[in-house]
């Protein structure tokens, strides 16, 4: 399906182009969302009446994220869950629970800004692409901790999931052991 897109969509194209895409992805997300028209005639002419405004609007959003985009570069949040010795987490962070952290901290984002590849499994510090406009992408510091204090502590730069192990039992070495059975009957 042709479509004429009315903003900037990654790796898509830039506003006012005519794109071919797959049928469900423009009638269950391109359409629905606003983010483009059928390209028909009629559409053409409307698009092309209103491409002023359009601009306009993007540019002014444009400017708007990159006012949040200045606050929010190099922030960091902590979120406390539940992990294991290992630092493997009970469960995983998501970009719910990171948007929810930022909105405690004074900030506007909702999920959808959020990139995450993967759900975050593991304690420790990750940084986070934030996308506040289609041409305003930001990255953010997530620390991810038991504690508290272990949150400080990974902020100074501490590595909590690499522990140190000693064996739990003693290992068998035959040599030994008969110079110690040596030794005993000597003795």
């Amino acid at each position: 399906m042709d479509v004429i897109l009315l903003e900037r969509i990654a790796k898509l194209g830039q506003m006012g182009e005519i794109v071919r895409v797959r049928d469900g992805f423009a009638r269950n997300f391109l359409l629905p969302s606003g983010k483009a028209l059928r390209a028909t005639d009629a559409n053409r002419q409307r698009f092309e009446s209103e491409r002023v405004q359009l601009e306009a609007r993007n540019l002014e959003l444009k400017n708007e994220a990159s006012v949040v985009a200045e606050k929010l570069d190099g922030q960091s949040v902590s979120i406390i869950r539940q992990a294991g010795e290992t630092g493997q987490l009970y469960g995983s962070v998501s970009t719910r629970d990171i948007a929810e952290a930022f909105t405690t901290a004074g900030f506007s984002l909702n999920r959808q800004q959020i990139t995450l590849n993967t759900p975050i499994k593991t304690i420790g510090v990750h940084t986070v692409p934030v996308s506040l406009h289609p041409e305003v992408d930001v990255t953010v510091t997530v620390n991810i901790a038991r504690s508290k204090e272990e949150a400080e502590r990974q902020a100074q730069g501490e590595d909590l999931t690499q522990r140190e192990q000693a064996p739990r039992f003693e290992t068998f070495n035959p040599e030994e052991d008969e110079a110690e059975g040596a030794a005993e009957e000597n003795a």
